[in-house]
C-alpha cells in the first residue's frame, strides 16, 4: 500500500507541468500569429494609402498582389496552428481519461478501507487485536500496523482530493484549448472573407488594365529602360569589386610567400642531391583574401535568417525573376531582385556585416552596394545615403532613406538585390520572413 501511495504522488507531480506546457503552446502560437497579424494590419494601411492616391495602376496591382500573398500566408499559419491545437486536444482528452480512471480506482480503494474500519471501529476491538498478540514483538508490530493504517487512510483521502483537483484542472485546460480552437476558426473565416473581397478587387483592377493596355505600353517601356540602366551600372561596379578582391587575394598570397622565404633563409637556394636547383613554390591562387572568405562563410551560414532590408511594415510587391503582368497580353518583366514597399520615412538597412563597396546616384536617386565577402547586397531607390564608400557597416545598420514618390501618394519602394559575385540570387530565400 505504501508503494502504491508513492506512485500516486509521483503521478500528481508529473501532471502539473502538463498544464503549463499546454498554456505555453497556446501562448507560442498566439505570439507567432500575432506577429503575422501585425504585418497584415500594417500592410492594409499601405494598401489603403495606395487606393486613395494611386496614379499608377500597375503599381496599385503590385501592392494588392503583395497584400493578398501576406493574407494567404497568414491563413496558412492559422491552418498550422489549428492542426497543432487539434493534436493537443487529443492529447489532453487521453490525459483526462487516464486521470478519471485513476480517480475512480482510488475511490474504490478508499471505500474498501472505510468499510474495513467500520467493521473494526470500536476501541475495544483494536485493543483486543493488539493485546491478543503471542509475543511482545508481535504486539509492537500490531500497534504499528494500526497506526500506519490510520495514517494511510488519511493520506488516501487527501490523495483523492488532490486527484480530483487534477481532473478539474485538466477539464479547465481542455476548455481553454477548445476555446482557442473556436477563436481560430472564427479568425480563419474572417480572413478568408477578406481574401475573397481582395480577390474581387484584383479582378476589377485587372479588367481595367486590359482596357488601357495600349496606354500603358510607354510606361512599361520606360520602366524596362530604367531597370536595364540600373542593372548595367550594378554589373560594372560588381565586376570592379571582383577585380579588387582578386588583387587583394594576390597581394595576400605574395606577402605570405615572401614570409615563408624569409623564414627559410638561404636554405631555399641550396642545391638538391642531383645538382639541380629546388623549384620555387607557386603562389596560391585565391580570388578572395582570407578575411573575405571568412565573411562569405558567415554570410552563407545565415541563409534564411537575414533581416528584411527595410524598416517598418512592408509588402513584397514584385518577386525575383521573369513574370507576366496580369491583365496585359504578351507583357513580361524581369526583376533581378525584389521590390519591397514600406511606409513613407522607411529606411534601407544592411542585411549583414560588410563594407560599403559603392554609393552612386542614378536618375536623382542613391544606390548602395555592400560587400559581404563574395556576396554583395544592393539597395536602390534611396532619397538619401547615410554611408560612404569604404565604410564598415553592421547588421541592421541604416544605410539611407527610401524614396517616397509624392506624385504617387508617397509610395515608398526599396529595390533590393543579392549577388554572389556575378551570380544573381533570389533574395527571398535568404531573408527571414
Amino acid at each position: 500500500m505504501r508503494y502504491l501511495f508513492v506512485f500516486f504522488i509521483s503521478c500528481f507531480c508529473l501532471a502539473s507541468p502538463l498544464l503549463a506546457q499546454t498554456n505555453k503552446l497556446i501562448k507560442e502560437l498566439e505570439g507567432k500569429r500575432g506577429a503575422l497579424q501585425e504585418q497584415i494590419s500594417a500592410t492594409e494601411t499601405l494598401l489603403n494609402t495606395t487606393k486613395q492616391h494611386v496614379g499608377n495602376q500597375l503599381q496599385g496591382l503590385a501592392t494588392l498582389n503583395g497584400q493578398i500573398e501576406e493574407r494567404k500566408r497568414y491563413i496558412l499559419a492559422i491552418n498550422d496552428d489549428m492542426d497543432a491545437i487539434e493534436r493537443e486536444l487529443l492529447n489532453l482528452e487521453r490525459q483526462l481519461i487516464h486521470l478519471q480512471n485513476d480517480l475512480k480506482d482510488k475511490k474504490k480503494e478508499y471505500e474498501a478501507s472505510v468499510q474495513y474500519l467500520y467493521k473494526n471501529r470500536s476501541i475495544e476491538e483494536k485493543l483486543m487485536f493488539i493485546l491478543s498478540a503471542n509475543s511482545l514483538e508481535q504486539t509492537y508490530r500490531r500497534l504499528r500496523y494500526v497506526r500506519e493504517y490510520a495514517t494511510f487512510q488519511r493520506l488516501q483521502g487527501e490523495e483523492i482530493i488532490k486527484k480530483q483537483k487534477q481532473v478539474n484542472r485538466k477539464k479547465a485546460e481542455l476548455r481553454e484549448v477548445k476555446a482557442a480552437k473556436e477563436s481560430l476558426l472564427k479568425e480563419r473565416e474572417s480572413e478568408k472573407a477578406k481574401l475573397e473581397t481582395q480577390e474581387k478587387e484584383k479582378q476589377t483592377l485587372v479588367a481595367d488594365l486590359r482596357k488601357k493596355q495600349r496606354g500603358l505600353q510607354k510606361e512599361i517601356a520606360q520602366k524596362r529602360r530604367e531597370a536595364n540602366q540600373l542593372n548595367a551600372r550594378i554589373d560594372r561596379l560588381i565586376a570592379d569589386e571582383i577585380e579588387k578582391a582578386r588583387k587583394r587575394a594576390e597581394e595576400e598570397a605574395r606577402r605570405e610567400a615572401d614570409a615563408r622565404k624569409k623564414s627559410e633563409g638561404d636554405s631555399g637556394k641550396a642545391r638538391t642531391s642531383s645538382g639541380k636547383s629546388r623549384k620555387s613554390t607557386p603562389l596560391e591562387t585565391y580570388t578572395m583574401s582570407r578575411a573575405d572568405r571568412e565573411l562569405s562563410g558567415n554570410f552563407a551560414g545565415n541563409r534564411g535568417r537575414l533581416p528584411m532590408p527595410i524598416t517598418g511594415p512592408y509588402i513584397i510587391t514584385s518577386h525575383y525573376g521573369e513574370y507576366s503582368v496580369e491583365g496585359l497580353r504578351n507583357v513580361k518583366l524581369d526583376n533581378k531582385g525584389i521590390d519591397i514597399q514600406g511606409k513613407p520615412g522607411a529606411h534601407a538597412r544592411a542585411v549583414f556585416n560588410g563594407k560599403v563597396a559603392a554609393v552612386f546616384k542614378l536618375n536623382g536617386l542613391f544606390n548602395i552596394l555592400v560587400r559581404h565577402g563574395s556576396y554583395i547586397s544592393v539597395y536602390c531607390n534611396l532619397s538619401s545615403a547615410s554611408v560612404n564608400t569604404g565604410d564598415a557597416v553592421s547588421t541592421k545598420q541604416t544605410l539611407g532613406q527610401v524614396f517616397s514618390d509624392g506624385t504617387d501618394g508617397g509610395r515608398t519602394v526599396l529595390h533590393f538585390q543579392l549577388r554572389r559575385e556575378k551570380e544573381k540570387l533570389d533574395p527571398e530565400t535568404w531573408l527571414n520572413r
